[in-house]
């Protein structure tokens, strides 16, 4: 078979690498995986070239798209409004994305995540008025319906942080959520100093697809490593700071003992402040998800141990361009795989 300029074999297309870049451009694998999740830490020469060659070989786009002829592209983001640090970061950057494309007119409707009924409203007013739909919701039936009905009307739909099981969406746009639990459970069985203790959980809700995944993983892995540490209280707090402190300080009372707790969900500044405002800091295991301004104060303090992080500036940008390329039928989109990051205090980027 022959080979192209950039040495990869053109009748078997097969998708360029990190590799590829890393090879094509003299960096190493570790520099051009932070530039492609545009994290810091790399020099401007040295990010420009390699996304230059990432751009060459097709595995990343720097240049705006040619503009279609007509109106820009209409595509929908339907969020769970609230506290949650991480949605609201990704609802900007999903709004600072479209804002750089003059191909796409971005819609955001932020939507009360735990009624069910509330988002199915929303969706049955796109229906037929959207040509791309993303959306980050509860695995509930109300939901499953009214994305079918959507679909039904050729809407490609994406589902972005947490998936919906039995609908025919386009892709779903985030990490593994059962790695990220069995990660969590590693991280807190190795950091708990006791071969027998109690752990707890809190959850925004296990309706999450992504959140019931989480919790999972971590099970087992705790099943399989660290059989000695029990977990002795699952709490749901619907993503809130102050339902997750609340929850916190009443736990923390009937337990005093506790060892560790795993925040699957949102709602972790709220639990950190309860072990700061207790002076168990130091003595209990805070394992939570998702880089913030909050959550980083709180690990360079030390409450919290380590953070489970999604990049949501390469989510919102990948959702997006599936959506754009579905919308103009030129090719099959397939979502990229995203990388489950743990940071700790002595890796903050």
């Amino acid at each position: 078979m022959a080979l192209d300029g950039d040495g990869l074999r053109t009748t078997t297309r097969r998708r360029p690498t990190l590799e590829d870049i890393a090879r094509q451009s003299g960096a190493s694998l570790a520099t051009v995986d932070r530039v492609i999740n545009d994290r810091p830490g790399v020099r401007d020469r040295t990010r420009q070239r390699v996304l230059q060659v990432a751009n060459r070989l097709g595995y990343l786009s720097i240049e705006p798209e040619p503009v279609m002829a007509g109106p820009p592209l209409t595509l929908d983001f339907v969020l769970p409004d609230g506290t949650n640090s991480f949605i609201l970061n990704l609802a900007r950057l999903l709004a600072e994305n479209a804002a750089s494309r003059p191909d796409v007119e971005l819609r955001l409707h932020m939507i009360e995540g735990f009624n069910p009924a509330a988002m199915a409203a929303k969706l049955g007013e796109l229906a037929g008025r959207s040509q791309g739909l993303g959306i980050t919701a509860l695995d509930h039936p109300l939901l499953r319906e009214a994305i079918r009905s959507v679909i039904a009307e050729g809407t490609p739909v994406v589902t972005l942080a947490s998936d919906i099981t039995q609908v025919p969406r386009l892709d779903y746009v985030g990490i593994d959520n059962r790695a990220a639990g069995r990660l969590a459970g590693h991280l807190l069985g190795r950091f708990v100093r006791e071969d027998v203790a109690k752990v707890a959980l809190f959850a925004g809700s296990l309706s999450y697809r992504g959140h019931e995944e989480r919790e999972m993983g971590f099970r087992h892995i705790l099943t399989e490593s660290h059989p000695g540490l029990a977990i002795v209280e699952l709490r749901e707090v619907s993503d809130d700071m102050t339902r997750g402190y609340e929850e916190a300080r009443r736990l923390l009372e009937r337990h005093p003992d506790l060892a560790g707790i795993y925040s699957i969900g949102g709602g972790v500044e709220g639990i950190a402040r309860a072990l700061e405002e207790s002076g168990r800091g130091p003595e209990v295991v805070l394992i939570g998800h998702e880089l913030t301004e909050g959550t980083r104060r709180l690990l360079v303090a030390g409450t919290i141990d380590a953070l489970i992080d999604q990049n949501p500036r390469v989510e919102a940008r990948e959702a997006i361009d599936l959506l754009v390329q579905a919308a103009r039928g030129t090719e099959r989109p397939v979502a990229r795989p995203m990388r489950v990051h743990a940071i700790f205090r002595e890796n903050l980027p």
